[in-house]
């Protein structure tokens, strides 16, 4: 495999590195794992979402946000490597990538014409914000343990449940929900998505303080919410097929724009370990080497995802493959990251390297525990049998 750029995709990687250049002039802030290195703290402003917004709607009408969405869809049907190079540029200077999308793909897939109109475009252009109401308090990695209740009543639905984890609940617009509307079936059958929109009565998102001072996720309760049936994704009972082709796209090779991230953050340590006087250390010299090659080893695997794409295979469970080696990757940096700094990461001599450090600890449970990703590759990619109960 070639992974250098085709003579097409470095001229792309030209024009899109000076278009950035020209549009982002300022970095943003600082809003998630690995992206170029640490701030003081993550920036939750409104003034900061709303400069989030403005900068989806320029992405859209620049046509960068569906290059890679199929031409029926509205999309320019570019090979996704397209995406993987953008992100990579705009992470070299400091701009949000183009992301998964992988909520608005399932609109698309199932949805009908008319929530397909009303959803999909504003929400590729910035004008609605999504949350993903998955996990719950009392359910655990086991998502179809979910008991969040959704009762069919006339031409609505009744919802009473809550969920926990739900990354941007308290800024969102809309929140994508699975609610169980089959009480009495396998559980995971008889769960259906549902679109709520945000400001709906009974609807409370309250902010879930983090270990590094942020409240970037929640906690949303569910009290006898009316949630219209025109608002359902698909047939009733068939949410769980659904959910787990989103789940495949963010835990595949979408946020390829990690990648520079970890570049630019190991290339910031570097200056960091000549600053301590541990630039000829070698455990610390090993430390850094063994960084870059976990790196290297995520970027190989996310490419190689990539080109399976491009020859039109949908993202599978070999996604399961790439999350556990980029949640792996972003730990072992954070690690790495307290072995150079040192007691400065603590003391606040040199301040967000201790807030990087825990932001990279629940990497291993986003979109999917380590448990669960191991489980798909050990029984449905090599075909392990199940264990004795």
């Amino acid at each position: 495999m070639d992974f250098r750029d085709t003579l097409e995709e470095a001229e792309y990687r030209a024009k899109t590195r000076a278009w950035l250049q020209e549009h982002c002039p300022v970095p943003f802030p600082r809003t998630g794992l690995l992206t170029g290195g640490p701030l003081e703290e993550i920036d939750e402003s409104p003034q900061t979402r709303q400069r989030q917004r403005d900068w989806r709607r320029l992405l859209f009408d620049a046509g960068y946000t569906l290059q890679s969405w199929p031409k029926e869809w509205g999309g320019r049907g570019l090979p996704p490597i397209y995406d993987a190079i953008f992100n990579q540029e705009a992470a070299a200077v400091g701009a949000p990538g183009l992301g998964v999308a992988h909520l608005e793909r399932v609109v698309m897939m199932a949805g009908t014409p008319e929530q397909r109109e009303k959803f999909v475009m504003p929400t590729m252009r910035g004008d609605l914000q999504w949350c993903q109401g998955f996990s719950e308090p009392s359910g655990g990695s086991d998502l179809a343990a979910l008991k969040t209740r959704a009762v069919l009543d006339g031409d609505h639905y009744v919802v009473n449940g809550a969920k926990l984890w739900t990354s941007g609940a308290t800024h969102a617009d809309w929140c994508f929900l699975l609610a169980r509307t089959e009480p009495d079936a396998p559980k995971h059958r008889g769960i259906t998505i549902l679109l709520v929109d945000m400001k709906t009565p009974g609807v409370r998102p309250g902010g879930v303080k983090t270990t590094d001072a942020g409240t970037h996720t929640a906690e949303v309760a569910f009290d006898d919410v009316i949630v219209p049936v025109g608002n359902r994704i698909g047939d009733p009972g068939a949410g769980w097929q659904l959910a787990m082709g989103a789940l495949a796209y963010e835990r595949g090779p979408g946020d390829v724009g990690v990648l520079p991230g970890y570049r630019s953050e190991l290339l910031m340590l570097e200056d960091v370990a000549a600053e301590r006087g541990l630039i000829g250390d070698p455990v610390i010299r090993e430390r850094l080497a063994w960084a870059y090659v976990v790196g290297e080893v995520l970027e190989k695997d996310t490419i190689k995802q990539l080109s399976l794409r491009v020859a039109d295979r949908p993202p599978g469970q070999e996604g399961s493959v790439t999350k556990l080696l980029w949640s792996s990757t972003v730990q072992e940096i954070e690690h790495v990251v307290l072995d150079v700094v040192g007691p400065d990461a603590v003391t606040g001599r040199r301040p967000g390297w201790w807030s990087s450090y825990f932001r990279s600890r629940p990497a291993s449970v986003y979109g999917g525990t380590e448990q669960i990703q191991r489980n798909i590759v050990s029984q449905r990619i090599l075909g392990m049998p199940r264990p004795a109960r």
